[in-house]
């Protein structure tokens, strides 16, 4: 972790503490090093610590990070200003670091867009569902190679917001294709529902 923390000195009387500002940073490039995170955010407001996250034994980047900010107020700044921006030719994804898993784990606030066009992107998809509420997350699934897939995934701070895009822009066309809007059905929910029930018996042995 790249960071920069000074403590005051002794007897020094010290302003209350301000709510600092936590972002995570997606999409990232492999190459893309702490130091260089930090220049680029610094730009917006001063940073506490930067932090890319890496393979314990290849140390290799996930291709995500932490950006942390002195202030939550440059921290709304970066997500407005910021999000989507390239670094090192890859667009990154911004949202707030969500310590409560309830938050990022709420189905009925997380939708399913499928049949999307290939030319829908992050900022695309964001800029589209953003007008029903405040988003937490935004992402176009993608391929190895950076390739849509055609579906993607937008998760609200609430259930409302869910439901108004799924009416709003369920069968609605977007870049000429006409997309299918539905509430997320989490995997191991959707392999429950999958699994096939017998209800047949096997008798041998007659005359």
């Amino acid at each position: 972790m790249f960071s920069i923390a000074s403590k005051p000195p002794m007897g020094m009387v010290t302003e209350p503490a301000v709510e600092i500002g936590s972002l995570y940073v997606g999409d990232l490039h492999e190459d893309v090093t702490e130091t260089l995170l930090f220049e680029i955010f610094s730009a917006v407001g001063p940073v506490i610590s930067v932090r890319v996250c890496r393979d314990k034994v290849t140390k290799k980047s996930l291709g995500y990070g932490y950006v942390n900010f002195h202030t939550k107020r440059d921290a709304e700044r970066a997500l407005d200003t910021m999000n989507f921006t390239l670094i090192k030719g890859k667009a990154c994804r911004l949202m707030w670091l969500q310590k409560d898993r309830t938050a990022r784990e709420n189905p009925k606030a997380n939708i399913f867009i499928n049949k999307l066009h290939t030319s829908i992107d992050n900022k695309t998809l964001f800029d589209t569902f953003s007008m029903f509420g405040n988003i937490l997350s935004c992402k176009v699934a993608q391929d190895g190679q950076g390739n849509s897939l055609g579906y993607g995934f937008v998760l609200y701070s609430d259930e409302a917001a869910a439901a108004k895009a799924i009416s709003r822009m369920d069968g609605m066309v977007i870049a000429e294709q006409k997309v299918e809007v539905k509430t997320y059905i989490p995997r191991d929910v959707r392999h429950q529902k999958n699994q096939t029930t017998f209800t047949n018996i096997y008798i041998k042995n007659f005359e």
